[in-house]
């Protein structure tokens, strides 16, 4: 899944496109590199991100999906969004194929029904708060356990809707600090149990730059690092700005756990 953000303040600076020339070129770069998925964003979900309008955030969707469906019409793409409206616009006016939503629900409550009406793949991810409060969200008894516990809550709840295609992410730099988030990734496989596909979307987040001391832009061989134990531990989508660098990884992860 390669991102394409179409937003002036996602925390990774590079991946930010603004033009109609730079979208399509971003789209078409995310194509020939390999992805299978592109995850369209027009509303930053870095920590203490600005409020945008939903009118703003449809704004900046509808001209980069106007410019996927013109110049790439064969492609499979995501929306990430949490507002349900701007889900079913996507979806409807634009053929978008997936919603992702990072924020479980909580944030619209019509998602969940918006979701089963739509008939489309659901991305359910884990998060306590919202952008803007989720880094003063990290306490947890027992992290590994209440995240299953809240999976299966909603698991059930979507299915219930007849929601039945169903990603799960667990939701790395939600709501969890940095220790927390590697505590998160070792236990990968705990989330293995609810056999759903999982999507692993750690791509130059802070958990690699703050344990490094480095910056998001110097960030990719630890996205690499973490990319590889995901796919060696569960992970069935990546969610990556590299996305040349993460198909390689791919590549060499599906040799070695293929080899006679």
């Amino acid at each position: 899944m390669g991102i394409l953000n179409v937003t002036p303040d996602s925390f990774y600076a590079d991946s930010r496109q603004h033009t109609k020339k730079e979208i399509h070129l971003r789209v078409e770069q995310i194509l020939n590199e390999g992805a299978a998925i592109i995850d369209v964003g027009g509303y930053s979900s870095r920590p203490n991100a600005a409020e945008v309008s939903q009118e703003e955030e449809m704004v900046r969707l509808s001209v980069a999906l106007k410019i996927i469906r013109s110049d790439f019409p064969d492609a499979t793409v995501s929306v990430d969004t949490f507002r349900a409206e701007v889900a079913r616009i996507c979806v409807d006016e634009y053929g978008v194929s997936m919603i992702n939503d990072i924020s479980g629900g909580m944030i619209d409550e019509q998602m969940f029904d918006t979701a089963a009406k739509l008939n489309v793949p659901y991305v359910l991810s884990h998060i306590k708060g919202n952008p803007a409060t989720m880094v003063n969200q990290c306490c947890y008894d027992d992290l590994i356990s209440e995240i299953i516990l809240y999976f299966s809550k909603k698991i059930g709840r979507l299915r219930q809707l007849g929601v039945n295609d169903i990603i799960i992410d667990p939701g790395f730099g939600f709501a969890k600090d940095l220790d927390q988030n590697y505590l998160l990734m070792k236990n990968l496989e705990a989330l293995k149990l609810f056999e759903l596909p999982i999507l692993v979307g750690v791509s130059r987040k802070r958990m690699i730059y703050e344990l490094l001391q480095t910056t998001p832009n110097e960030s990719l061989n630890g996205t690499t690092a973490l990319n590889t134990f995901a796919l060696l531990h569960g992970a069935s989508i990546l969610r990556v700005h590299d996305v040349k660098e993460a198909m390689e990884t791919i590549k060499i992860i599906e040799k070695l756990t293929t080899q006679a």
